[in-house]
């Protein structure tokens, strides 16, 4: 074994260095020998296949980025029920499965709490006749 510290990290260096400059050529030749023949469906924008409408720098309503936040955060939480769900059984064996049960029932009401919420505030309402505050 290398007395220097830094000696042992020299493949995994070297095994860097190598997929860089591989990686490098193969777009160096890429480009050097690849065939261009543009043409105007090839520098056309694709959408899909439909024609594009509209400038592509059009807002986006608040709404599209409140209603994705909400899904990264219930779906972090839906993973942590999850992890909590598999070590139960242990924490049953190791004597702590009440701690465990309130903790989990402590986490899933401030959970509620945050979706109803959100509810309230009409961020899941995606029809544009939503009914406003009062109205029901």
């Amino acid at each position: 074994m290398p007395d220097n510290y830094f000696a042992r990290y020299l493949p995994f260096l070297i095994h860097m260095l190598m997929a860089g400059g591989i990686a490098a050529a193969i777009i160096t030749l890429s480009w050097l020998i690849g065939v261009r023949k543009p043409t105007r469906a090839k520098l056309s924008p694709y959408e899909c296949g439909m024609t594009p409408i509209g400038d592509s720098r059009q807002r986006f309503s608040v709404k599209f980025y409140l209603v994705v936040m909400l899904f990264i955060l219930f779906d972090v939480e839906a993973v942590f029920i999850y992890r909590w769900a598999i070590i139960l059984r242990r924490l049953k064996a190791e004597g702590q499965g009440r701690f465990g049960l309130w903790e989990m029932l402590v986490y899933i009401a401030i959970f509620l709490v945050g979706f109803f919420y959100v509810w309230k505030k009409g961020v899941l309402d995606w029809g544009e006749t939503a009914p406003k505050r009062g109205e029901l």
